[in-house]
């Protein structure tokens, strides 16, 4: 799942300095196609916000550092240090699109950007900002990879969500970031918002550190209290956009929270993680994103190398791309 860009020609599509975090430089492209969709005008009269997750902020040059550090204790550049913290790609985003209102990191692992989304939203109904960008970004690093492995949880192939065969996920990189407005600022847009972030919800189970208890009492409850946030009823949604990492416990989690939901007449679904692999805390705005494509222009996502359904649940997913005008609402968990 890596992004086909380097760090330098991340940096000069921007005229940023290649030394940057890679953190930084997918957040910044990213943030700034979606900070610039907002016409002019209403960055300057408007309260604009912005809520940046990320899970491994700079470690990319954190490992970098260490490498040098390692063959020597007076070797290494201590300023690779600097952007390790996870509020630094934020900051220096911000800094870059000239948003001061507000300012906030979320990291929260693989959640973050979705609780990015959320808190906008949030801080929007209660009348503190007119406009946020929110969303995520994380690269790739071998932090992350050696801690997915170590959970014995990363597939050597390419990932089968939903599969009955599953053998784990496999990680990628990028970032995503969605303009959220209120009503009455998006009254001074020329064209129509693209849809309305209608319901949302986040729960814990608080079962374990890394799993999810088999019933999926978690992800259970966060669907169920986004639909009623949403005014909505299960009938009503047409397609859901699964976490659906691959692992053996998520896909049975989450595949049984969705039959205690649904029943049988479950909405179409699939896992864009078979292709995009997990974006950790940039893959709640990507999928995200995604979902607004599915609401505007009707696209079904499919999942990759789906042969058979998980034991017990019977759940199949999309495996071919189409496009299904009619769908309005469209769940992203």
């Amino acid at each position: 799942g890596e992004v086909p860009l380097s760090n330098q020609a991340l940096a000069e599509r921007h005229g940023l300095s290649p030394s940057l975090s890679r953190t930084i430089l997918l957040s910044y492209h990213a943030a700034r196609a979606a900070y610039d969709t907002i016409p002019t005008t209403l960055r300057s009269t408007a309260r604009v916000g912005f809520i940046s997750a990320t899970s491994v902020g700079g470690m990319d040059k954190s490992e970098q550092f260490f490498e040098e550090y390692l063959c020597g204790d007076a070797s290494g550049d201590l300023n690779q240090i600097r952007h390790h913290d996870c509020g630094r790609s934020t900051d220096f985003v911000a800094r870059e699109l000239g948003i001061k209102d507000f300012v906030t990191t979320i990291s929260t692992a693989c959640s973050s950007s979705a609780n990015a989304i959320m808190l906008g939203a949030r801080m929007i109904k209660a009348g503190l900002l007119d406009i946020v960008v929110a969303g995520g970004a994380d690269p790739l690093t071998r932090f992350t990879f050696n801690g997915f492995n170590t959970l014995m949880i990363v597939d050597p192939t390419q990932c089968k969500p939903l599969d009955a065969a599953r053998d784990g996920l496999n990680l990628g990189e990028g970032a995503a970031y969605l303009v959220l407005m209120s009503e009455q600022a998006a009254t001074a847009l020329p064209t129509p918002p693209r849809c309305c972030l209608s319901g949302y919800a986040n729960t814990n189970d608080a079962f374990h550190q890394t799993a999810l208890s088999e019933q999926g009492e978690g992800p259970y409850l966060a669907m169920q209290q986004a639909l009623h946030k949403g005014g909505l009823q299960p009938t009503d949604i047409d397609y859901i956009n699964m976490h659906g990492t691959g692992t053996r416990n998520n896909d049975l989690a989450e595949g049984t929270a969705i039959r205690r939901l649904f029943g049988d007449a479950h909405p179409k679904l699939s896992s864009t993680k078979s292709f995009t692999g997990h974006t950790l805390a940039a893959s709640g705005a990507i999928e995200a994103y995604l979902s607004v494509l599915a609401v505007t222009e009707g696209y079904v996502f499919p999942s990759f190398s789906f042969d058979q359904p998980v034991e017990t649940l019977n759940l199949r997913p999309e495996t071919e791309f189409y496009q299904a005008p009619a769908m309005r609402h469209v769940l992203s968990n």
